[in-house]
C-alpha cells in the first residue's frame, strides 16, 4: 500500500502563476509527522448567585483550534561535497507561509490534508462521513493535482446513540481536513556540510485554525423552533429539508407550507424566500 503523504494547501491572495484557474498550491512534506497534536477549548463564564454552593457556567465562546507537529528534512542523499543541495530548499518552501503576503497584508490561508479520516470526521455520527470524507479529499485532490490520493473506506456505523441523533445538527460541523494559518514556526538545522551548508532540519509547526464569519455560521446552523424565521430556498432544497434544518424534524414541512400558502410542496422554486413560523 502506497504512504499517503500529508499535504498543506496554499490559497494565495494573488494567484501563483505556476498554478492555473486559482488553484491552491500543494506543498508536500518530505516525511510525515510521527505525531500531531489538537489542542480546543471553550470560554465560559461564571455567574455568581448569592446562596448557592457553586456559580453557573455561561458559555461565552469557542477559541480557536491549534494544531501542532514537527517535520523532518534532509537532503543528504547526494552526499555532502561540493553539490549539496541546502536543506532550506525545502524548509523555505513552509517558512514564507508565515510571511505577509502583498496583495493580501496578511500571510496566506492554508489547508493541511492527510487522511479523510482527520479527527472531527465523525462529529454528529457516522453517517455521512463517508460523502463528508469524498467531498473534502475530492476538492483537495482536483486543487493538489491528485496528491491527496484515493478516499478511504466508509467507517462503520457506531450505533443508535445520542451522538447519532444529534446527526443532523452537528454534521455540519465534520471536518476531514484543517483550514488554517500558520501562528508559529521553530527551525532547528542539525546536520551542515564542511562548507556550512544545512544539510539537516526540524521544523516546529503551529497551525491556528481560520473560518469566516459565514463558513461558521453555516457549520453552525442555529434554529431555535420557538422562534419564526426567513429560510432562502435552495437549488434541490424540498419543504423537509427545510423543516429538518430548523425543528430537527422533516415531518414539520406542513407547518412550513401552510405559513407560506404552499398548496404543492413539489412545485416550489429555488430561490424563493420561505416563513418558517415557530413551533410551541
Amino acid at each position: 500500500m502506497k504512504t499517503r503523504k500529508a499535504i498543506i494547501l496554499v490559497h494565495w491572495h494573488q494567484a501563483n502563476p505556476d498554478h492555473e484557474n486559482g488553484r491552491p498550491e500543494p506543498i508536500s512534506v518530505q516525511y510525515n509527522p510521527t505525531e500531531f497534536t489538537l489542542d480546543k477549548a471553550a470560554q465560559y463564564g461564571e455567574i455568581t448567585i448569592p446562596g448557592l454552593d457553586s456559580p453557573l457556567q455561561q458559555y461565552v465562546r469557542g477559541q480557536a483550534e491549534k494544531l501542532s507537529f514537527d517535520l523532518f528534512f534532509d537532503t543528504t542523499e547526494g552526499g555532502m561535497g561540493s553539490r549539496v543541495v541546502p536543506v532550506t530548499t525545502l524548509t523555505d518552501k513552509i517558512y514564507q507561509l508565515i510571511k505577509i503576503e502583498p496583495t493580501r497584508h496578511a500571510p496566506p490561508t492554508l489547508t493541511f490534508i492527510w487522511s479523510p479520516d482527520f479527527p472531527g470526521a465523525n462529529v454528529g455520527g457516522a453517517s455521512a462521513q463517508q460523502e463528508a470524507a469524498s467531498s473534502a479529499i475530492g476538492a483537495a485532490a482536483d486543487g493538489a493535482a491528485g496528491a491527496a490520493g484515493d478516499v478511504a473506506s466508509a467507517v462503520p456505523g457506531v450505533g443508535d446513540t445520542a451522538l447519532d441523533a444529534l446527526g443532523a445538527s452537528l454534521g455540519g460541523q465534520r471536518r476531514n481536513a484543517f483550514n488554517c494559518v500558520l501562528e508559529s514556526i521553530k527551525q532547528k538545522f542539525t546536520l551542515f556540510s564542511p562548507a556550512g551548508v544545512p544539510l539537516r532540519a526540524t521544523l516546529t509547526v503551529s497551525l491556528r485554525e481560520y473560518k469566516t464569519l459565514g463558513d461558521q455560521l453555516d457549520e453552525l446552523r442555529r434554529s431555535s423552533p420557538d422562534r419564526t424565521h426567513v429560510h432562502a430556498l435552495r437549488q434541490g432544497e424540498t419543504l423537509a429539508a427545510v423543516a429538518r434544518r430548523h425543528y430537527d424534524s422533516p415531518r414539520e414541512w406542513r407547518a412550513v407550507a401552510s405559513a407560506n400558502g404552499i398548496e404543492d410542496p413539489r412545485r416550489i422554486n429555488a430561490g424563493s424566500f420561505l416563513r418558517v413560523p415557530r413551533i410551541r
